[in-house]
């Protein structure tokens, strides 16, 4: 069976590298370092290595995916696109996510509460745009629905405060060449005709 001959740390100090007959074996952080009671001279079987890799795999990436999760909200679906691109084995998914939910980081309401909070504030956007923007980071349709229900987003008052921040653009066109331009870029803007309509009338008034 394999003999643990050396035990020495990394640099960054919080992990340890765990070196098997007299060869690098693998790294392992503190804290399950501590938990196993590992120790120079101790066998393990083949069995127990794997596990205890499996083990520290499991640190580094949870390490690694709180960081990515700190940075602002995130939804399910961008988590599992940051596994699959840092190409952890499916394995591992559950027990991440079983902590992430623990940490109150894994939520796609929270998440699309917040994301339509921050358009709404930064850049504002219709309806449409904003179901497109949430149904592109893998929320559920009816969820889409709710939280845009919730949120009660004013559509005529957006479009009306894109359209003042972009009145510079049209003040020297004529009247039908100025409505067919707002028009069509509150279209590219995803508002309906209905939206559109109003904001070309109060224009006029």
């Amino acid at each position: 069976m394999p003999q643990i001959t050396s035990i020495k740390p990394q640099k960054n100090n919080r992990r340890l590298n765990i070196y098997l007959d007299g060869k690098f074996g693998f790294g392992l952080d503190l804290e399950n370092f501590v938990k196993l009671g590992l120790k120079v001279e101790q066998e393990l079987t083949d069995t127990q290595v794997e596990e205890v890799v499996k083990k520290a795999e499991f640190q580094k990436i949870y390490e690694k995916i709180l960081r990515f999760a700190s940075l602002r909200p995130r939804s399910e679906k961008e988590f599992k696109n940051w596994l699959q691109k840092y190409k952890v084995h499916d394995s591992l998914y559950k027990d991440l996510f079983d902590k992430l939910k623990y940490l109150d980081f894994l939520d796609d309401r929270k998440f699309a509460v917040w994301w339509v909070e921050q358009r709404l504030t930064f850049r504002p956007k219709s309806k449409l745009s904003l179901k497109f923007e949430l149904k592109g980071k893998g929320i559920d349709e009816n969820l889409i629905k709710e939280v845009l229900f919730e949120t009660k987003v004013d559509e005529v008052k957006l479009a009306k405060d894109l359209i003042e921040k972009k009145r510079y653009k049209w003040e020297k066109l004529d009247n039908f060449e100025a409505r067919r331009k707002m028009s069509e870029f509150l279209a590219r803007k995803g508002f309906n005709w209905e939206i559109i309509r109003k904001i070309l009338d109060i224009n006029e008034e």
